[in-house]
């Protein structure tokens, strides 16, 4: 079996852009989905869904990672995947009533199918062991989605959070097996190209956020409140857009010279995992400021208002320590306003809340347009240090 061996950097092919349109759709289904159920329970469902659709998408774009998106059998399985994927993802709003088994079979075809498809396709050595433990864990947890696609109610929600937690568990330890362990140092990877999906999948997240505001705002009486919460709302979002993709180049740097791109890889597919759920988070808390700016904020509210953006930062914050070993203390500073600021802002009108939580937003992003490229304490973690 021939390896299939890939160049450091490689461009995104039409194909792989076509493919994400459906997680578009997704990403849309998830912000109206916790729009509509905004309860503890609602935002659990909402996140068990979220995550099970962002490692069909991780999962796949990673394959295609390692079989290029220009071999004809990857054009397959990529057009197969977003046959299924649109059926799951329309399968969202109704996955915890009469759509349970929908979602769960297109995404376990995906799931399994997918991996299944990769061990074939002649990979290396060490992919193909790596591949067959991946496949033995998510078999681990097909079980428990198909338990929970046969339960009704709260049982459903336990099922299936217990299989996302398996999934999770997996992924975070690289699949280990007793006495099998994935060594990535060295090993030939198109990190650059994962980076590059990563960037283009967080740009579907923003547009989601942009058409949110836009959708909330042609529903909303046309007045000086709606303009004052959509351009709030707009600011936001450009600021997030500013810190995500400020500094990304000092990232493509460290992926195109690492002697380790599967573990740098990997740390950007979580904090990518946290940033989209962050995004998703702060355009549903728009939308609803947008709807009713007067209303007192509440703890709904502010937990979207300013959760989502404290996990975006969060996340991006947490990808900087772990490539370079930054920890900028600008970013401490705002993720401790955004705690402040959600809890003194609960009582007060929701348009003041988005306004305090856009402006911190805006500042963080202010405070490092200052900060000069070259002026970082940031420093790729030498090859001779203890790593995660």
């Amino acid at each position: 079996m021939q390896s299939t061996s890939v160049p450091a950097r490689r461009e995104v092919t039409p194909l792989e852009l076509f493919f994400d349109l459906v997680y578009v759709f997704a990403i849309g289904q998830l912000s109206h989905q916790l729009l509509a159920h905004p309860t503890w329970t609602g935002a659990a469902q909402t996140l068990v869904l979220y995550l099970a659709v962002y490692a069909a998408w991780a999962y796949t774009t990673w394959a295609v990672t390692l079989v290029p998106a220009e071999d004809p059998r990857t054009r397959r399985m990529l057009l197969t995947v977003m046959l299924l994927g649109l059926f799951m993802n329309a399968a969202i709003p109704r996955a915890f009533g009469d759509a349970g088994w929908v979602f769960v079979v297109t995404f376990l075809l995906i799931h399994l199918g997918r991996t299944v498809w990769l061990l074939g396709v002649g990979l290396d050595r060490r992919d193909q062991e790596h591949w067959c433990r991946v496949l033995v864990w998510f078999a681990a947890a097909a079980p428990f989605w198909l338990t929970g696609a046969a339960a009704d109610g709260g049982a459903r929600l336990v099922w299936w959070a217990v299989a996302t937690l398996i999934e999770l568990a997996g992924t975070w330890t690289a699949h280990p097996l007793p006495g099998r362990r994935l060594n990535s140092r060295q090993v030939d990877f198109a990190g650059g190209h994962l980076l590059e999906r990563g960037r283009l999948f967080m740009i579907i997240a923003f547009g989601e956020a942009i058409l949110t505001t836009g959708t909330a705002l042609t529903t909303a009486p046309y007045e000086p409140m709606t303009l004052l919460t959509s351009s709030v709302a707009l600011a936001g979002t450009v600021a997030l857009f500013w810190l995500f993709f400020s500094r990304s180049e000092h990232i493509v740097h460290h992926y195109e010279r690492t002697e380790d791109p599967i573990r740098a890889g990997r740390s950007g597919v979580y904090s990518l995992m946290a940033s989209v759920a962050g995004m998703i988070a702060a355009a549903a808390g728009d939308e609803r400021v947008i709807a009713h700016p007067a209303h007192h904020a509440g703890i709904t509210t502010n937990l979207l208002l300013f959760g989502g953006p404290a996990l975006f930062i969060g996340a991006q914050t947490w990808h900087g320590r772990t490539l370079f070993d930054d920890l900028p203390r600008a970013r401490l500073v705002a993720l401790s306003a955004l705690v402040i600021g959600c809890a003194v802002t609960s009582t007060a009108p929701a348009y003041l809340a988005a306004v305090v939580a856009a402006a911190i937003v805006l500042t963080l992003a202010a405070v490092e347009e200052r900060r000069p490229s070259g002026d970082s304490t940031a420093k790729p973690i030498s090859p001779g240090r203890p790593r995660p």
